[in-house]
């Protein structure tokens, strides 16, 4: 089992975190989506094993602030610390580049990933009304951060 940083489109395993992106999510990203948030500004990690990809986060850098805007593990490796994994790599990436904070925004129904961000050591900072879509409507985004400059 490896981690690959993948910074460029064409290193970047498209069609297997198409795979788990539409595996995990009940309204997930779009191809045009992910495209969008490769290169530039924004970085991304690749799990692999020997089944293949695994699991991604992506990430994107704005001034001294950092945001994830996706991480995601396959169903069939959910459960086994990868998404801890990831998180502590990000978490890593964001120090050694002297970031001063980490952001994320997650569904208020998702309590198995609140609970690993607040593991991480993100804190609640705020709530967006109606921000998600779900299949009956909208849902609440909780906001988390994490500050490593004081």
């Amino acid at each position: 089992m490896q981690y690959q940083h993948k910074d460029a489109l064409g290193e970047f395993p498209l069609d297997k975190v198409m795979e788990i992106e539409n595996a995990c999510h009940s309204h997930p990203w779009s191809e045009k989506t992910l495209v969008s948030c490769i290169g530039g500004r924004y970085f991304n990690m690749c799990r692999d094993s020997e089944q293949g990809l695994i699991g991604y986060f992506i990430a994107e850098r704005a001034g001294p602030d950092y945001t994830l805007m996706n991480i995601c593990v396959h169903p069939n490796s959910q459960g086994q610390g990868i998404a801890t994994e990831l998180m502590h790599a990000l978490i890593a990436w964001c120090r050694d580049e002297q970031a001063e904070n980490l952001f994320l925004e997650v569904r208020a129904s998702n309590t198995p990933a609140i609970a690993l961000y607040e593991k991480a050591g993100l804190h609640v900072m705020g709530r967006r009304k109606n921000y998600y879509p779900t299949q009956n409507g909208k849902e609440d985004a909780i906001l988390m951060g994490l500050q490593f400059t004081q």
